[in-house]
This record gives C-alpha cells, structure tokens and sequence, in this order.
C-alpha cells in the first residue's frame, strides 16, 4: 500500500522520534495510555463510555431545544496540536443534534482578500445567530500557535493579536454569545501513534497533512506558543478548559459534560450529567507541554 508523503510518518518514528517515545509505542497494549503523567492507566472502559456519552446526548438535544426556543446563541472553539481529537470530540456533540442549527466552522487558509482584512474578520460572518450552536474546528487561535511555530505571521501580528484577542471575546460574551474554549492536549507518544494509524489507514490518510509532518520535528517550539497562548488569552469572561485527551472517551464526554453543567437550559437532568473528572478536564493548570 502507498504512503502519504512517502511514509514520512513511519520514517520519523523509526529514525528521529525520541527513544522513549518509540519505546512507549512499540510495548503498548491496545487501550493502555501511553504518558506516564496521564491520571488513568487505561482507556475508560467501552460499556461506562457509552451509558455516559448516551445520557449526554439526550442531554444536549434538550440544549438545543432549549436553544432554538430561547433565542440562545452558543460558540464553541476546539484548539489543539493535530491528531488531539477535536473532530472526533466535535462529531460526537452533533450525532443526535439538528444540523440545521448545529454546524461546524473548519476554515481553509485566508485567502488574498482576506488576508488584506482585520485578522478577526473572517470569523465574525460564521459567528452562531439565534437559536444556533456553532463549533469552531480552529479558530482565531491559529495565529497564537501554528502562524507562530510556521512563521505564518510576524511577530508584530502575532503582537497585535494578544493585544486584541481578549477584547474581542468580551465583545462576543457582552453580547450575549456563550463561548466556550477547549483545549485538547495530547501527549507526544499518543500524538505519534494516531499519526501512524492514520497513515496506514485509507480511509484516515486524508487527515494527514505536509503541516503534520514537519510538526512532528516541532514539538517543543508548539509546546511553547501553546503555553503562551493559553497564558495570555485565559480570562475571567473567556476562560480556557484544557482537556487531556490521551484517552479520547474521556476527552469526549468531559467536553461534553463542561457544556451541559455550564449552561442552565430548560428540563436539565442533573443526576444524568454526572460528576466531572478535574483530572482530566479544567483549566490551564493542568496543561501538560
């Protein structure tokens, strides 16, 4: 079987990831996690994943209903390194929700029109209006990260972006949008391993980018825009969650359960929410670079 990029993943692992890194991959079981600072040892259990993602759903189709009903608009943003989970995590908001009011906002590359424009413009146009839940699969915080590690920006842009960034969420909260920011944090081994799933996988090798194979070698230069950006942009009107996503049902349901306890909509079962895992989900404390 052919190889994106020429088994550029596979060659890394083999020759220039870091020993233990490698080491970690090759004896790991199936559902074992592979960061040794991870709160749990395994997976949580498929059985306890799907009674609690179930009673989670239910829950947000009464979030929705709620939502369309009250005028309510709420926006969601998913941040973090490739392979950290935030389509599956965003997939799993969606599966029981009415996509006529719940959509995602994955955009391309600015155009050259756009790139002429004030840098939060293009996000204003895909902000959610009445009744509507919009999930940002990235957002304005690629030029904290990405544009930072890719050199996609300069430093007097990037500059002008924290000192822009917070007021411009007051803006949105002000106005009444319910904003939640998410940050995935996926170890350096995990990250490694779902990246030579996808790249032996034909039916995942079109999430793999040339981005994610020069990122491999930028580890720590992401490790410390990310500590930066969440340093600078976490507020008291616009807090980060940090979700440690080495195991992904965790990540999914945690996620999932922030929302639902955050927001007071109509009928809400709060014994079907459960109780959150502050190992695993809270602020930017708990983010591990």
């Amino acid at each position: 079987m052919e190889l994106p990029f020429d088994g550029a993943i596979s060659e890394y692992f083999e020759q220039q990831a870091p020993k233990e890194v490698r080491n970690a991959i090759r004896r790991a079981d199936k559902d074992e996690i592979l960061s040794s600072d991870y709160p749990h040892s395994e997976r949580l259990p498929k059985k306890h994943y799907e009674k609690d993602l179930e009673n989670l759903q239910t829950e947000l189709v009464k979030l929705q209903a709620w939502a369309k009903s009250s005028g309510a608009r709420v926006a969601l943003v998913f941040e973090g390194r490739d392979a950290a989970g935030k389509g599956g995590t965003i997939k799993r908001f969606r599966e029981y929700l009415n996509p006529r009011g719940a959509r995602v906002v994955a955009l391309p590359k600015p155009s050259d029109t756009e790139q002429t424009q004030w840098y939060f413009q293009r996000y204003i146009d895909h902000l959610p209006s009445g009744g509507e839940i919009v999930f940002f699969d990235r957002s304005w915080y690629n030029r904290g990260v990405v544009e930072k590690v890719f050199g996609f920006c300069s430093e007097a842009e990037r500059e002008q972006f924290f000192g822009q960034v917070n007021e411009f969420e007051k803006m949105l909260v002000e106005e009444g949008i319910h904003l939640f920011k998410f940050w995935l944090n996926v170890g350096r081994a995990e990250q490694l391993r779902r990246f030579l799933k996808r790249e032996s996988d034909p039916l995942k090798q079109w999430k793999l980018s040339r981005i994610d194979v020069e990122g491999l070698q930028k580890w720590d230069d992401y490790s410390s825009a990310i500590s930066e950006t969440l340093d600078r942009s976490h507020s008291g009107h616009a807090p980060w969650t940090v979700i440690r996503s080495d195991d992904k049902r965790r990540a999914r349901v945690e996620a999932i359960r922030r929302v639902l306890l955050d927001l007071d909509y109509d009928r809400k079962h709060h014994k079907m929410l459960g109780a959150p895992d502050k190992q695993v989900c809270g602020g930017p404390d708990i983010w591990d670079g």
